[in-house]
């Protein structure tokens, strides 16, 4: 069986291939120009879910991130704050020892000391109420500005919330891995009624007695050393806490890494290729125009001539 061919139906078919051509030029020029194999969902509904996923899972990675060194910021304000008041307290238990050799040498000599220790007790305030970005960093989520209050009396009591898990500050660094980044200052500082500050005052006034306590002197030297323990454990878990902070910042960063080449893969174009489609979507137009010429109906100065 012979199918008849009309003029209407090559003049059709080369149409078709005009129009097919120049989409396929579009789409080519297109990917070449932003440089993106998936422009809309159409272009590939499954490589658009795996993209959609990918893109999800590195903002997830990248929020981890920032929490990351919000938490390092934190514990690192931490450590340079518990450092400075190690040393203060370090030199309240060196007069606290001078006090005890010397409380023979009379009253002024101890009273310069207990000066100092006064001092000391001031600036540990300061520090155990140190803040970062506004927040008490030994407070926990206090709304106070201040983790330690002291009374006209000058005792120094603890004001904050961080000694409850309520009032810890958190921040997530991975899918399952919350870690703590304030510090509870009871734990650094010594709870109320037992704390550095109450030995430092202990210290002040077993000092400023004639003659000197020595009793409350030899006292107050065993509860400094205590002290230093108890700030250099809160060192250790800080350091716990800032490598935690580390390994879960690593293990997001390379996550991260990962799903943008799986994103790349699937989104980006391979300009080479693109290249070579586009000219080849050219060549194929133009062949398509060509052949439209030739095919279209001639007119009578055609048969005329």
């Amino acid at each position: 069986m012979i199918t008849r061919v009309t003029q209407r139906m090559l003049t059709n078919q080369s149409l078709n291939s005009v129009e097919n051509g120049l989409t396929g030029m579009a789409k080519a020029q297109e990917q070449l120009t932003t440089g993106k194999r998936l422009n809309r969902p159409s272009d590939s509904p499954t490589d658009t879910t795996v993209a959609l996923r990918a893109r999800a899972g590195v903002a997830q990675q990248t929020q981890f991130q920032r929490n990351a060194q919000d938490g390092i910021s934190w514990l690192s304000t931490i450590d340079s704050t518990i450092q400075g008041a190690t040393d203060q307290v370090r030199r309240a238990y060196t007069l606290a020892v001078q006090g005890a050799n010397t409380a023979s040498n009379g009253a002024s000599a101890s009273a310069a000391l207990a000066d100092e220790v006064d001092q000391i007790k001031k600036s540990l305030v300061d520090f155990a109420n140190t803040q970062y970005l506004g927040r008490p960093i030994f407070g926990g989520t206090t709304t106070s500005g201040a983790a330690f209050t002291m009374d006209s009396t000058g005792k120094v009591t603890y004001t904050g919330n961080g000694n409850t898990p309520a009032g810890q500050v958190n921040r997530r660094v991975g899918v399952d891995s919350v870690v703590r980044v304030d510090s509870d200052g009871t734990k650094v500082f010594g709870s109320d009624g037992s704390n550095v500050f109450d030995h430092l005052t202990a210290l002040s006034t077993a000092l400023r007695q004639v003659p000197a306590d020595s009793a409350g002197i030899e006292q107050s030297i065993s509860d400094l050393q205590a002290d230093m323990d108890r700030l250099s454990a809160a060192a250790a878990d800080e350091g716990a806490r800032m490598n935690q902070i580390n390994q879960a910042s690593n293990v997001a960063s390379a996550t991260q890494l990962a799903l943008q080449k799986t994103q790349s893969d699937v989104e980006d174009v391979d300009i080479a290729q693109a290249t070579i489609e586009m000219q080849t979507q050219t060549n194929a137009y133009q062949a398509a125009l060509m052949a439209v010429s030739k095919t279209s109906q001639r007119s009578l100065l055609d048969f005329l001539s």
